[in-house]
């Protein structure tokens, strides 16, 4: 199985060519440097889940195009086998567990926040909603200028299309489970 970084490289470089742009285009639709560019597609970085979602909005297109995984009949997903997506120097690992490869307009993540890791995520795509359930620990989510605290056995649905957080306020990793719905 290829890590989570030749899965990207692989993905982005393929997107790239599909939608006809260079490097240096994609770099200016981006805001991701042209060098960074060339570095994640050659697998050799380890670029932040910003840094990927600049790039799926800059070609506009499901963050999730970017983690698919070849296609098989069936998957069973092994968490311990798949490359966190990270950001917080680490302190926030994101699990592609069934990314949006085959148009379902949904995909699912798992993600475990270290105590006192904090993420910003950009705007998703137009219409995107986020579906989140806490299993373990104390979730706080920003947008739109409202804070929400989400804790074990409870859910939150949100526009996921502006900028929004995720903070961890408790004293354990929080882990929790995300759907994303891209209409």
């Amino acid at each position: 199985m290829d890590t989570m970084n030749l899965i990207v490289a692989k993905n982005i470089k393929r997107l790239r060519k599909e939608n006809k742009l260079s490097m240096d285009e994609l770099a200016k639709l981006s805001g991701v440097s042209k060098s960074m560019l060339a570095q994640i597609e050659r697998g050799e970085g380890n670029p932040t889940i910003s840094t990927l979602w600049k790039l799926s909005n800059g070609m506009k297109v499901p963050f999730d195009a970017l983690t698919v995984r070849p296609k098989a009949p069936y998957e069973i997903v092994k968490t311990s086998e798949i490359q966190p997506l990270l950001e917080d120097s680490g302190r926030v690992k994101n699990y592609s567990i069934f990314p949006d490869d085959e148009n379902r307009r949904f995909a699912v993540y798992y993600l475990e926040l270290e105590p006192g890791s904090y993420w910003q995520s950009e705007p998703h795509l137009r219409g995107t909603t986020e579906f989140i359930t806490v299993f373990c620990g104390t979730l706080e989510i920003g947008t739109e200028d409202k804070l929400f605290s989400v804790t074990r056995g409870e859910s939150i649905r949100f526009k996921g299309d502006t900028v929004h957080s995720y903070r961890n306020v408790g004293i354990e990793t929080t882990i929790l489970h995300m759907i994303l719905y891209n209409p």
